[in-house]
């Protein structure tokens, strides 16, 4: 391996990923917009200047296990107790209906197959991304509208964060069942006993980082004892479990969310992810995707993606909030709110090249449908939150 080769490609990809992020970030879009354009830009789509390597992937596998710990960190307990029962049925509705309209939108494109194939794992594992939800684009639209303490913007960051634990497990059961030797039963088993294991393993953890922290608090011992437990919940998962990597950092996360020093343990780990290996995780998306190689099935594919993704969703998750007893515009406020697209998608899809489930031509859907996403949930919040605004001036004014 060329020491100064590697050397060249990281500074490429630093670079390149900070310009085209604060571009993004002045159009409004997520700053991994920006990093995985820069992406396309280096690698085969256009210039072809920097090529994947076993080094870069394997920093981008790092980089994907501390966003996933920094998911954990930023997990509010509190907030899901309090929502509850409402958030945990729109999360359900969240992941089912999108899970089956995916995999659905898949075979019509390429055929149904039998329960058990390679074909039919492929079109799960398409539905399995568009589980996922991004609540950072919305919680960025409510902040600037004034209504994140409201029921709706509550229910809205509750259902999303059951949404990503769903999720996680989601794709856990489906990349075991890939592998013909396992049987559902021991999928199950091997999943409950991972988390069994984690929540007395954490709570142990959680106790004795506690001490510390209140012993020590805001020293550098603490989020580096963090970051060890993350990596070893990432790696026990996967070599003794057959669970995905990322679901332990994940579960390391949430463990740990309830310490005083939390977001001091995030801000540690956003210093390693923002700076390096977050960047090259998600220029690598764009390295990976080369859009000179793409059909017009997979161009059609991907705007039916897009189109399905949006409105499963929404369709899901407001039809469950009408059932929790929402009424009216609120119902498409939480389901609008809900169908944004990020960091998770492109986390599950990584995994899903890595386990030979997905192609990376795929990952060309994932981009836009985050790229789309981002742009029209903050519109139609905004006008969904102006309508319900007149609503309630007319009553007063007619009162």
């Amino acid at each position: 391996m060329d020491k100064l080769l590697i050397l060249k490609d990281i500074a490429f990809i630093i670079l390149t990923a900070k310009f085209f992020g604060l571009w993004a970030r002045k159009c409004k879009a997520p700053q991994v917009v920006g990093e995985i354009v820069a992406g396309l830009i280096l690698g085969p789509s256009l210039f072809n200047l920097v090529h994947t390597s076993d080094f870069i992937s394997a920093m981008a596998e790092i980089g994907v296990v501390l966003l996933m710990f920094s998911a954990g960190l930023e997990t509010n307990l509190a907030k899901l107790k309090k929502t509850g029962v409402k958030a945990t049925v729109i999360a359900c509705a969240g992941v089912f209906v999108p899970l089956v309209c995916g995999t659905l939108l898949y075979m019509f494109f390429y055929g149904f197959e039998k329960v058990g194939s390679d074909g039919f794992f492929h079109a799960v594992f398409i539905g399995t991304i568009l589980t996922a939800t991004s609540v950072s684009i919305t919680v960025q639209a409510l902040k600037e509208l004034g209504k994140i303490s409201e029921e709706t913007g509550t229910t809205i960051l509750s259902a999303a964060i059951i949404d990503d634990v769903i999720g996680i497990m989601v794709l856990t059961m489906v990349v075991s069942f890939r592998d013909p030797s396992n049987k559902i039963s021991d999928v199950v088993i091997r999943t409950i006993a991972f988390f069994i294991l984690s929540g007395i393993v954490g709570f142990i953890v959680f106790k004795v980082m506690n001490w510390l922290d209140r012993r020590h608090p805001h020293t550098q011992r603490i989020p580096i004892i963090g970051l060890g437990m993350a990596l070893a919940l990432s790696y026990i998962a996967e070599r003794f479990f057959g669970i995905a990597d990322i679901t332990g950092a994940y579960v390391a996360g949430i463990v740990l969310s309830s310490l005083d020093d939390s977001e001091y343990i995030d801000s540690k780990m956003d210093i390693n992810s923002y700076m390096l290996f977050g960047p090259v995780f998600f220029v690598g998306i764009g390295l990976q995707t080369d859009l000179k190689s793409l059909d017009m099935t997979i161009l059609l594919f991907s705007v039916g993606f897009v189109i399905v993704g949006l409105l499963s969703k929404i369709i899901g998750c407001a039809f469950a909030a009408r059932i929790t007893g929402f009424r009216g515009l609120e119902t498409l406020k939480i389901g609008v709110g809900m169908m944004t697209r990020g960091e998770v998608a492109l986390i599950v899809a990584k995994k899903g090249l890595e386990v030979g489930m997905l192609e990376s031509k795929y990952f060309t859907s994932v981009i836009l449908l985050i790229i789309v996403s981002s742009i029209l949930t903050p519109i139609i919040l905004k006008i969904l939150y102006s309508k319900t605004d007149a609503l309630k001036e007319a009553a007063s004014a007619d009162s």
